[in-house]
């Protein structure tokens, strides 16, 4: 017997199709997008996802119903070497590095209707629809580590370097990877409640509940003991992390710090200095203190940004700090810069003069890239790894934003134009709306949809093999 159901646009358009009982969803979704010649999802009456059932009469469509065709916008995550793009029928395509979630073949048939995307440095973790979740890369298949059994309900997720946390609808934590990034969380799991956020290091993590407590677990060098300052960790706002050591702010303006004291978890030299704290900065193994007098207090590896000394005058009406992975730059409230951390971008005297108007400042392993209120570009750094920008200097115009690889840059411009510069081959690209950076290539997504990729062809820089699945149809 076959039926007749309305596939509706938000726009008002409709289309009539003619089902039989057994045909396939996934042919009633590919009629619906041929019909109105755009990619989507297909949502019942009562506004949920058309997913999960094979057939018409599996999925309980009637005689009459009406289905609405909706187009979500484009989305991509990042691993350390591949990447992952939700289409806007909430399928998933991956590319770049298996190892590291550059392949999700063997679990296609399960990324539908995706919501959103997490990535780790090896993998990546996409909540579906239902709230279910799906894992592929290095800690979900290499490292022998699986998503628990039945997780339902996921409303984040949270990840170190081959671990994953996820904070479900009831408060509750549910991990796993690796358990020396912190995958293992049983020894806590009683006081994993009502978990509001979680922080992660390299190899451990940290929760705040909903009254202000911290629990943490994974590598006890990584910040996944607490033990030492448990009395002191409570009424936390915020918690910022380096790469094995966590800070966290209080409500009353103090911080906790602890983890491995020489990447930033040990304070009790500036303990005194850190209250009226705002904001907290890191660099791979430093902290920097934002107070509310807009004075700047640093701790950790000095040679990484730990040492503020040789600027500490100059660190006065700071608004803001970015972070490269060793060194720190300060926008002050009059625009300027200060920068310090002699090498890796710590140095931009070269550069100095033209570091006024200062709106955003962006930053990469080695080096900065500042935009100015005009839209212009000043750079400083690695000269080899994004902080020279002279040969496209001239494309650098009206910049609105920009992304940072391992070693390189991207600045999208308010034309819709791309221009890349540093250790990955420099050129221009055009009708680019947003980007997104893995550590060694840039995955672009462009006004119809459709995601192109360059930088290192084998780490994400080329998605030859996925065009075209990326190529959004008209």
């Amino acid at each position: 017997m076959s039926i007749s159901v309305e596939v509706v646009l938000l726009s008002g358009k409709r289309k009539k199709l003619y089902l039989d009982a057994d045909t396939p969803l996934e042919l009633v979704r590919k009629q619906s997008q041929d019909a109105f010649q755009f990619n989507g999802k297909l949502m019942t009456s009562a506004g949920e996802a058309l997913s999960g059932a094979t057939t018409v009469t599996e999925a309980g469509l009637k005689d009459g119903d009406i289905l609405t065709l909706t187009k979500q916008p484009v989305s991509v995550a990042a691993s350390a070497s591949a990447f992952a793009a939700v289409l806007s029928d909430g399928s998933v395509v991956t590319w770049g590095d298996p190892a590291s979630g550059g392949d999700s073949g063997h679990m296609q048939n399960r990324l539908v209707n995706v919501q959103q995307l997490k990535a780790s440095e090896t993998g990546f973790a996409a909540i579906l629809a239902d709230g279910s979740l799906v894992a592929w890369g290095g800690v979900s298949e290499e490292e022998g580590c699986i998503v628990p059994k039945g997780l339902r309900n996921v409303a984040k997720v949270q990840s170190s370097e081959r671990a994953f946390a996820a904070i479900l609808g009831d408060g509750s934590v549910a991990t796993w990877g690796a358990a020396e990034s912190g995958g293992d969380s049983s020894a806590v799991r009683d006081l994993l409640c009502n978990v509001q956020q979680i922080q992660a290091t390299r190899f451990a993590f940290a929760a705040i509940t909903g009254d202000g407590r911290v629990v943490t677990w994974g590598n006890q060098w990584g910040g996944g003991n607490s033990n030492a300052v448990s009395e002191q960790l409570n009424c936390v706002q915020k918690v910022q992390a380096t790469s094995q050591a966590f800070a966290a702010i209080r409500t009353d303006g103090s911080v906790v710090t602890w983890g491995c004291p020489e990447f930033g978890g040990n304070s009790s030299a500036i303990q005194h200095l850190l209250h009226d704290v705002t904001e907290v900065q890191a660099t791979a193994s430093a902290f920097a203190a934002i107070r509310q007098d807009g004075s700047v207090v640093t701790w950790g590896c000095p040679l990484e940004g730990g040492d503020s000394t040789p600027v500490q005058d100059q660190l006065r009406d700071v608004h803001e700090i970015q972070a490269s992975q060793f060194g720190f730059a300060a926008i002050l409230r009059d625009r300027s810069v200060v920068t310090w951390r002699s090498d890796f971008g710590g140095d931009s005297r070269a550069v100095q003069h033209q570091l006024r108007n200062v709106l955003k400042v962006q930053a990469n392993t080695g080096a900065f890239a500042a935009i100015l209120e005009d839209g212009s570009v000043v750079t400083w750094g690695d000269q080899h790894g994004g902080g020279n920008s002279r040969s496209v200097r001239k494309s650098l115009k009206n910049v609105q934003h920009i992304s940072a690889s391992a070693y390189a840059f991207t600045a999208i411009t308010s034309e819709d134009r791309a221009v890349t510069w540093g250790n990955i081959p420099e050129g221009i690209l055009e009708n680019i709306w947003q980007v997104q950076a893995s550590r060694y290539a840039f995955a672009g997504i462009q006004g119809d949809g459709s995601v192109l990729s360059w930088g290192s062809p084998s780490l994400g820089g080329d998605s030859s093999s996925v065009r075209q699945q990326l190529t959004q149809q008209p």
